[in-house]
């Protein structure tokens, strides 16, 4: 080899290890966040069933100390953009055993919401249940591309009831709707819904899109109201959430209010990985700061493969605390369904 060969050789070889070495640094500098200190080392699977998907459990208390979870459902042989339904079942404990009541949300044939109904969000708020969830009518779909094609029919919709047994009130519009502008970041579909209360006494909802007429990212935004049923005035800032210098996306924000700070729990796609969660916290609930780990993968606490997705992370409240963190986890054969994580406190003293 000449000398000047070697030369670049060398270079070449310094170049790619530093490139090696500056992904592995990236990699690594994902801190753990408080929820993920916090967390049990071993996770209980939930809602098990053979002939049926479960996907998205959210759970909430009632006043009585019953725990109630409302979850998306579909027969294994149907897929869940065209055939999701919540089911709600309940129980003494967040671990089970649980006592399926039934569907209690499907398609309303007609409607803006006729055929899907998928990836429930529960709270209570001013004595009232708020279940927020997305629908569609999957005969408007777009057909200007193959891969989900009824994925832009898709809209977040609202129920509201006194109890969570229902009966649920539910409306004839979607509670956020795409923008009037098809080429906006959220022109295609609104998704992925996540209720809080503002503590200034506004209502707002969270919820993410997908800009797939422009960069094809997925992306978060708010809306917000002075009233609990609306009208959600779009936040002019949005999105709120989206971060491409890192090369992933994120979905299913989990939105919460806590010790004077705002709180983001949400699905890293590609960013560090595809299977674990990420963390952000907020002063306002609209500036974001960076990346911290909300969860690491379910085989860490559920044995399951490495690759199996774990994510649509709700968190149960008891007492103004977080107690259980919820998610749906994928299991080998298609057996997928809820598992919860203990959310252990006492851990940050130590």
């Amino acid at each position: 080899m000449t000398t000047d060969k070697h030369k670049i050789w060398c270079l070449s070889l310094t170049f790619l290890c530093l490139t090696t070495i500056g992904y592995a640094q990236k990699k690594d500098i994902l801190k753990d966040s408080w929820i993920t200190k916090s967390l049990a080392d071993r996770g209980e699977f939930i809602l098990e069933t053979k002939d049926s998907t479960v996907w998205g459990c959210a759970p909430i208390y009632d006043d009585e100390g019953k725990l109630h979870v409302f979850y998306s459902t579909w027969a294994k042989d149907e897929h869940w953009l065209t055939h999701s339904k919540i089911g709600h079942a309940v129980a003494d404990h967040p671990e089970g055993p649980y006592k399926k009541l039934g569907i209690i949300m499907e398609g309303r044939k007609g409607k803006w919401d006729a055929h899907t109904i998928h990836n429930p969000n529960i709270s209570k708020v001013d004595g009232k249940y708020v279940l927020l969830y997305i629908g569609n009518d999957t005969l408007k779909q777009d057909n200007w591309r193959t891969r989900a094609k009824a994925a832009n029919t898709q809209r977040v919709g609202m129920a509201i009831s006194d109890s969570p047994y229902g009966p649920w009130k539910r409306f004839d519009k979607p509670v956020i709707e795409v923008a009037k502008d098809s080429m906006a970041w959220d022109g295609y579909c609104t998704v992925n819904p996540s209720f809080m209360k503002h503590p200034g006494g506004d209502y707002w909802i969270y919820y993410r899109a997908w800009d797939r007429r422009n960069d094809d990212r997925r992306k978060t935004g708010v809306a917000m109201s002075k009233t609990l049923e609306g009208p959600y005035v779009k936040y002019e800032g949005n999105p709120i959430i989206d971060f491409p210098e890192y090369g992933g996306q994120t979905e299913d924000p989990y939105m919460f209010y806590y010790k004077g700070k705002f709180h983001c729990l949400i699905r890293d796609m590609g960013n560090f990985d595809w299977y674990s969660g990420l963390y952000l916290e907020s002063e306002d609930g609209l500036q974001w700061g960076a990346y911290q780990r909300g969860h690491h993968k379910g085989d860490r606490y559920f044995p399951v493969c490495e690759k199996c997705r774990y994510e649509r992370v709700q968190v149960l409240w008891k007492d103004g605390h977080p107690e259980y963190l919820f998610n749906a986890i994928m299991r080998e054969g298609r057996e997928n369904n809820g598992a919860v994580l203990k959310i252990d406190l006492s851990k940050l003293k130590k």
